[in-house]
C-alpha cells in the first residue's frame, strides 16, 4: 500500500477518529509537508477500498466551518498485527487436553450453529441459497464457489481459514461440515479434503426434485 495511506490508517488506529486537519498536522510531523487536498484524495481512495468509514459531521464547540471525522472500518483493523491465531491455537490445544473429543465436538458444533444463525442465509431455492452461502464463506476467507454436477451441485473451498491452528484431530473440519450443512439446510457429502492432501475441500450437494 502507498506509504501515505498506511500512515493515515495508523493515525486513525491510534486516535480512533480524526478530521482532515488533524490528519494533516500528524502527517506533517511524521513525514513533512502535505496539503489537505492530498489527504482528501488519499481518504477517498481508502474509502473506495473499504478501509475507512464515510465521514461523519463533528460537533464544534466554537464557530467555524463544519468538520468531518474519519475512522477505520473493521476490514482495516485486520491489516494491523494481532494475536488472534495464536490465541485460537492455544484455546484449541487446551480444549483437546482438558476435554474428551465428543465434548469438544459438541462445543464446536455449537460454534458452527451460531455462525450459521448469524449468517442469516434466506430460505430460498437451493441455487439462490448456494449463492448466498458462497458469498458468506468468501467473506470469511474460504475462497468458495459452486457449480452444477451430474448428481446435484458441487461446492468447493480452496482456502482453509483455520490453517496453522494445529488441528490434527480434524475437529475444525467437522465444524466446517456442520457449518456448511446448517447454511444450506442440507447435509452434503465431502468429496475431497485438504487434510487428505487434496488441493481443495469439495462437497456434493444432492439435487432435489424441484431444484433442477
Amino acid at each position: 500500500m502507498q506509504e501515505t495511506r498506511r500512515l493515515i490508517l495508523d493515525i486513525l488506529r491510534r486516535r480512533s477518529h480524526a478530521t482532515v486537519d488533524e490528519i494533516v498536522d500528524e502527517l506533517q510531523r511524521r513525514r513533512g509537508s502535505i496539503t489537505a487536498v492530498t489527504v482528501r484524495h488519499h481518504l477517498m481512495r481508502l474509502q473506495e477500498d473499504g478501509l475507512i468509514t464515510s465521514p461523519e459531521l463533528k460537533r464544534r464547540s466554537s464557530p467555524g466551518r463544519p468538520q468531518y471525522v474519519y475512522a477505520l472500518t473493521e476490514k482495516a483493523k485486520d491489516l494491523f498485527p494481532n494475536n488472534y491465531q495464536r490465541l485460537a491455537a492455544s484455546l484449541l490445544t487446551e480444549l483437546q487436553k482438558q476435554l474428551p473429543k465428543d465434548s469438544i465436538n459438541v462445543i464446536l458444533e455449537g460454534v458452527a450453529d451460531t455462525m450459521a444463525h448469524e449468517a442469516v442465509v434466506p430460505n430460498l431455492p437451493l441455487v439462490d441459497r448456494l449463492d448466498a452461502v458462497v458469498d458468506y464463506l468468501n467473506q470469511n476467507g474460504y475462497e468458495a464457489n459452486w457449480e452444477r454436477a451430474d448428481d446435484g451441485f458441487l461446492l468447493t473451498t480452496s482456502n482453509c481459514p483455520y490453517h496453522g491452528l494445529g488441528d490434527e484431530s480434524g475437529t475444525l473440519c467437522q465444524m466446517d461440515m456442520r457449518l456448511i450443512s446448517s447454511l444450506l439446510g442440507i447435509v452434503p457429502r465431502r468429496i475431497t479434503h485438504v487434510s487428505d492432501g487434496d488441493a481443495t475441500c469439495s462437497y456434493m450437494i444432492p439435487v432435489m426434485t424441484n431444484e433442477h
